[in-house]
């Protein structure tokens, strides 16, 4: 693995990308905050898992800054609900860091569909080097390996696929959690536990029964066409490759 070179640690850069994030981009993070080919995250969230910088001292700035309070009401909701959410599932559940820690409604609906075919496998080092089919996808863990960080609703997407293109459920929350933890700077932290666990059904609700997913909630490339440029994005993460 080598360097990333896109984030500077630090607290002082830390509050440096909170004070471009406030101006620039905060006003718009309701209406584009879940569209990967526009730059609208905060990216903060490697300084807030390193511990170089505070979400009190984020959510601060952000309670006073000149936006829309849809906009503030939005990204507090991330840093400070979900953020809950996750440290209360690690904290609480013992088995947060494996299969076994999902929903029981959501392990049952898996496992009953774990002996559905699958149209696509892939193994470990496929995915890990981005070898698939599907464009989008590759994208998605292309910029994690570039970046050390992936959008917020491509790792939905990506950790939605891996559960479609493995042998069984087990093995797809192993494979997320490996490469999200190898690749992610803010991996090994409960937002990420939290967020690869969602993949599977943790703080989600049954939708309707499908092959593999059983009532877990699928995704497909149709979706994301539907909601953004999706070859955008796969163009934007080809630009950072070049």
């Amino acid at each position: 693995m080598s360097k990333v070179a896109g984030f500077r640690g630090g607290s002082s850069e830390a509050s440096k990308r909170l004070e471009i994030f406030v101006e620039d981009k905060l006003s718009g993070y309701a209406d584009f905050r879940n569209d990967p080919s526009v730059d609208y995250q905060s990216m903060l969230s490697p300084y807030l898992h390193f511990g170089q910088i505070s979400p009190i001292q984020i959510a601060l700035k952000v309670l006073g800054a000149q936006a829309p309070a849809s906009a503030k009401e939005a990204y507090l909701e991330e840093l400070i609900v979900r953020r809950e959410l996750a440290v209360n599932y690690v904290n609480y559940n013992s088995n947060y860091d494996c299969f076994e820690g999902l929903p029981e409604w959501a392990k049952r609906t898996l496992l009953s569909h774990k002996s559905d075919p699958r149209e696509y496998l892939y193994s470990l080092n496929e995915l890990e080097n981005f070898e698939t089919h599907d464009p989008y996808w590759n994208a998605a863990q292309n910029e994690m390996r570039i970046t050390g960080k992936i959008h917020g609703y491509m790792r939905m997407y990506w950790g939605k696929k891996i559960i479609e293109w493995s042998e069984n459920p087990e093995l797809a929350f192993n494979t997320a959690l490996y490469l999200n933890n190898k690749y992610e700077l803010d991996g090994r932290d409960p937002n990420s536990f939290a967020g690869v666990a969602w993949c599977f059904g943790k703080h989600d609700r049954p939708w309707k029964e499908r092959p593999v997913f059983g009532s877990v909630r699928y995704m497909n490339e149709n979706g994301l066409r539907r909601k953004f440029d999706a070859d955008k994005y796969v163009a934007k993460i080809g630009h950072l490759q070049s």
